[in-house]
C-alpha cells in the first residue's frame, strides 16, 4: 500500500491513523495496528481514509472495513459483511443487519490472521465484482 503524503489541509490518513494507534498507547493500539498490518498483507493495493471524523477506514473499490477503538473493544466493521462467507465464524457482533457485520476484539483475544486475511480478500473480490457489474457493456458498432 502506498501512503499518501501530508497535504496542506494536513497529515494524510495514513499520519492519521499513525497518530491514532500512537495516541490509544495500550492494547488496543496494538490490537489497531496488528490488523492494519494484516489487512495491507491481505491486500496490498489497499487505500486508508479517515473518516467520520476520527475512524480508520480501509477501501478497494468501495470500504472494506472500519477499525473503530472503544473503551473495552477495537471494532472491525465490514461494510458488505452480511455477503460474506464467514466459515470459522469471525464475526461476532451486528449480526442482525442486512449489510454490515462486525468483529469485536478484546483485551486478550487472539485473531486468527489467515481466516482474516481471507475475510479482507473476500470483502475486497466483492468490490471490485460489484464495481465490475455496475459499469453496463459497451455495444461494439455495427459495421
Amino acid at each position: 500500500m502506498k501512503p499518501k503524503a501530508s497535504t496542506k489541509e494536513g497529515p494524510s490518513p495514513s499520519e492519521l491513523i499513525d497518530a491514532r494507534i500512537a495516541e490509544l498507547g495500550d492494547w488496543r493500539g496494538e490490537m489497531l495496528a496488528r490488523v492494519r498490518k494484516l489487512i495491507r498483507q491481505a491486500d496490498p493495493e489497499v487505500v486508508e481514509t479517515w473518516k467520520w471524523r476520527g475512524v480508520p477506514v480501509w477501501e478497494h473499490d468501495g470500504i472494506i472495513c472500519t477499525g473503530e477503538t472503544y473503551k473495552a473493544a477495537v471494532k472491525l466493521t465490514f461494510a458488505k459483511g452480511a455477503s460474506l462467507e464467514d466459515p470459522l465464524g469471525l464475526f461476532n457482533a451486528s449480526l442482525e443487519g442486512n449489510a454490515r457485520r462486525a468483529i469485536d476484539i478484546h483485551e486478550g483475544d487472539k485473531i486468527d490472521e489467515r481466516a482474516f486475511k481471507a475475510l479482507v480478500r473476500a470483502a475486497v473480490a466483492l468490490n471490485t465484482a460489484k464495481r465490475g457489474a455496475a459499469r453496463p457493456a459497451r455495444k461494439k458498432p455495427k459495421g
